[in-house]
């Protein structure tokens, strides 16, 4: 019986990826502006992009079929719009890049940042590869490995983060990366606030300071991305 229901499962999930492979999201009238926002003239390429985040980036499982209808509110925009806390210039790590979420958004976004993709996985980290040359993207490049184990590869003024652990652990993992100086801006959940709580003592042990829960794309994101901003040194 468990195998009959587990090929079954199977089956429902291989549907799945079949109906929705393909299909590419548009932007809802109210997401359009939000994107000619944050991408201007390069909205074509975040386009691109989200056309391989629902064709081959679904096949591959980078991402959920049911994640196809909504890639660019939940997750492209949503990512996207961080691009307002960094400054001009500024290298940034994308910690366990996955997708490009939120590496990719920025590397489009925002030309004059130069972006490192951190991803232990080999097949994202070749799907990543693939999407960055179809793209003609010159500001990023992909680092396979675990944060920990680049540590000593990569030395950046701004680590950002989505969806990979709670701040206790990310803490550790991303701090490191920054060379003594400079801050995490890592994207959160409601429940920022708490993890922020939770994570106080780890975040004091690793010369964590001024630390901040805040929202961006207020007023341009029908839901407001959240924000735990920690810094070390004098950043």
């Amino acid at each position: 019986m468990a195998g009959v229901q587990d090929g079954a499962g199977d089956a429902a999930a291989h549907d799945a990826v079949a109906e929705s492979a393909g299909t590419v999201p548009e932007l809802a009238p109210g997401e359009e502006a939000a994107a000619e926002r944050l991408f201007g003239d390069r909205l074509d390429l975040a386009r691109r992009y989200v056309g391989h985040l629902a064709t081959s980036g679904l096949e591959r499982g980078l991402i959920g079929p049911r994640e196809v209808p909504r890639l660019w509110s939940r997750h492209v925009l949503n990512c996207a719009v961080i691009e307002s806390e960094f400054p001009a210039g500024a290298w940034v790590a994308d910690v366990g890049s996955g997708a490009g979420l939120p590496g990719l958004c920025l590397a489009i976004a925002r030309p004059d940042l130069s972006l490192t993709l951190i991803e232990p996985l080999e097949r994202r980290v070749i799907w990543l590869e693939e999407v960055i040359e179809d793209l003609g993207l010159t500001n990023v490049r992909v680092l396979r490995g675990r944060a920990e184990q680049v540590a000593d590869e990569v030395s950046v003024d701004f680590v950002t983060a989505r969806a990979v652990s709670a701040l206790s652990t990310l803490v550790p993992l991303t701090l490191p990366l920054l060379g003594g100086e400079g801050s995490l801006v890592a994207i959160k959940g409601r429940s920022a606030a708490e993890e922020v709580e939770k994570a106080a003592k780890v975040i004091r042990k690793h010369k964590g300071h001024s630390v901040e829960v805040h929202t961006v794309g207020d007023g341009l994101l029908e839901e407001p991305t959240t924000v735990v901003r920690i810094a070390v040194g004098s950043a």
